[in-house]
């Protein structure tokens, strides 16, 4: 209902919105407009019947003028028009039957026209159900009536009225017009709800292709915003991969106190680079749902007390007490799932806990929930008591490139994305993170995760190859490189030279199957990105050599490429494993030694 209709209003206008629909439109307008018609045809009556001294159809007239009235300023007023339209058919109904029952006692023209003026008006304007109802209340009592009086069954103490033929004129004339005016009004109605609907379906039309094209846009940035910080990544990895490989390779070196002082800053700075675009190719990568997690075994005690054992000392040199309390049962438990995923989500959130904390502690705590057959739940918490949170921003720390205030991101530094991976990383997995806390009091942080439960003990998963404890072995092994980049080449030269391992040098793919053709080699370190051809096609082609035993050389990808498929192009091009620059040394050293030892251990099966 409009806000400008009151009680003295008399317009259609401020009894019509465009928020109805144009049939609510329609059903008001009949209303309206149709009562100057009836009330017309009913004065006629009226006064018709008045000047023939017929008392009971005088009353009935005068009450149904007044009736119309009333309903006319009660639309008017308050366009009920659902209720209107039900106080009309009752009194139709009313009219109709009491007339074939007792002012005229039969069922002539203007009981036929009546009759079909319910049937059309309830049908109109209520509906099916409703239409059905009004119809059979009107048609069911005159069909018994007719039988009545065609048995001539029927009898009342009352003499009927006749009316002359002029009434009868006007009656008809009456119902004739009302009947057309129904018609006529909702057949526009219709026909016009019909072109608004072919309109509004071109309009669609029109809405759904520009939606497509919106739909193929958003994809096409997307895929460019990939292959933008993928490529950005790669620019980034390159130089960053030189200066983390020469700072530990110097450290390494045994330099003079002032000069390892100098070096561990140029490491940290280092490091610093490239968490940050780590965390920014994560969060990519889990938003294009291209994270795979894995399922091995591990020692949930072993990893916690190697994240927590570095963070400890950066807590204690900020002078706050640190505290990593684990649930005895879990001592002896080997689970199965993904410690990689696991421990960048704990790092982020001790990590977090130790930079805003200025003084205090930080308490790490895991303990069992329940511990089935087959399946172990176990709780994370991470307390704090630095900083802490306003209530009213606690709903956006989760939220990517966001932290809590302007103040904090320059104090104390970050990207805001760390929360952001914590959030999506546990809701992959079926987890959810918590989070409680209190404006200089501190926060709390906790999760809640299911992990398989493995049959291995502790002492199987912690034994070593025995490769690994001889680096002595290591000058022996026959290492060839596929590396462009000239700096790259001298880094990986320095580093190998470390565990007096000569390597030798392609600086291409197509060089790579060339050399290792002509030569043999125990393992290739195969860069992905070369001129000529790249290093996914040289894998294929060296995989596909004829000499079976020389197509299973282990094979490493070194990249400092990270599209969030970069794994599985990785594993379908047949390499056998992943380092990503800049890498730490041990811990390409450490897959080399694994793949070399295992493929020795198979050929000599």
């Amino acid at each position: 209902m409009s806000k400008n209709a009151g009680f003295f209003n008399f317009s259609i206008r401020n009894i019509i919105s465009e928020d109805q629909s144009i049939l609510i439109q329609a059903r008001i307008r009949l209303l309206y407009f149709g009562f100057f018609i009836v009330f017309a045809a009913v004065a006629g009556l009226f006064f018709s019947v008045y000047l023939q001294h017929l008392r009971l159809l005088t009353a009935t007239s005068g009450f149904t003028l007044l009736g119309v009235v009333v309903l006319f300023k009660y639309l008017t007023y308050k366009p009920q028009w659902r209720q209107i339209s039900h106080i009309l058919l009752f009194i139709a109904t009313f009219i109709n039957l009491s007339n074939v029952f007792v002012v005229i006692q039969k069922v002539d023209i203007i009981t036929i026209q009546m009759i079909l003026l319910v049937v059309i008006f309830s049908y109109y304007m209520l509906g099916h159900g409703w239409g059905l109802f009004y119809s059979l209340l009107n048609i069911i009592p005159v069909m018994v009536f007719y039988v009545l009086d065609y048995n001539e069954s029927y009898f009342i103490a009352f003499r009927p009225e006749n009316i002359d033929q002029a009434t009868i004129i006007i009656s008809m004339f009456a119902n004739f017009i009302i009947i057309v005016f129904i018609h006529s009004h909702f057949y526009t109605a219709f026909f016009k709800n019909i072109r608004q609907l072919e309109q509004t379906s071109q309009r669609q039309t029109i809405l759904n292709s520009e939606l497509e094209l919106a739909i193929d846009k958003a994809e096409k940035s997307s895929q460019i915003k990939s292959e933008f910080l993928a490529t950005m990544s790669h620019e980034i990895r390159t130089p960053l991969n030189a200066i983390v490989g020469m700072s530990n390779l110097m450290i390494m070196a045994h330099p003079r106190d002032d000069q390892k002082e100098n070096l561990k800053v140029l490491k940290s700075s280092a490091n610093n680079l490239q968490s940050i675009v780590n965390d920014v190719l994560d969060f990519n990568k889990i938003e294009a749902g291209k994270v795979i997690f894995e399922q091995v075994k591990f020692n949930l005690v072993d990893l916690l007390q190697n994240i927590c054992g570095a963070q400890q000392r950066k807590a204690e040199d900020k002078g706050i007490t640190f505290e990593l309390k684990i649930d005895p049962i879990l001592n002896d438990r080997v689970l199965l799932g993904d410690p990689t995923r696991l421990t960048q989500i704990l790092l982020n959130l001790v990590s977090n806990a130790i930079k805003f904390t200025r003084q205090g502690n930080v308490y790490v705590k895991a303990f069992c929930n329940e511990d089935r057959d087959n399946k172990m739940s176990i709780s994370f918490i991470v307390r704090d008591t630095g900083i802490g949170i306003d209530k009213n921003n606690l709903q956006f720390i989760f939220e990517p490139f966001t932290q809590e205030s302007i103040t904090n991101t320059r104090q104390y530094g970050g990207t805001g994305m760390g929360l952001a991976i914590v959030k999506r990383l546990l809701e992959l997995q079926g987890a959810h993170i918590a989070v409680s806390s209190k404006i200089g009091e501190g926060s709390e942080f906790s999760f809640r995760m299911d992990f398989g439960k493995s049959s291995a003990s502790i002492a199987e998963i912690g034994e070593k190859h025995p490769l690994l404890q001889n680096t002595e072995a290591l000058n022996t092994l026959k290492v060839l490189i596929a590396e462009d980049n000239p700096v790259n080449v001298l880094l990986m030269k320095k580093l190998l030279s470390k565990w007096k391992i000569l390597p030798v040098i392609a600086e291409n793919g197509e060089s790579v199957v060339a050399v290792y053709e002509k030569g043999s080699f125990d393992i290739i370190l195969m860069d992905l990105q070369m001129p000529v051809m790249n290093g996914f096609d040289a894998a294929m082609a060296i995989r596909k050599l004829p000499n079976a035993e020389k197509a299973k050389v282990p094979i490493i990808a070194l990249s400092a490429t990270t599209l969030p498929d970069i794994e599985e192009q990785i594993f379908k091009a047949g390499m056998n494993d992943y380092v990503s620059k800049p890498f730490k040394p041990e811990e390409l050293m450490e897959k080399v030694q694994n793949l070399v030892f295992s493929f020795a251990a198979h050929s000599s099966l």
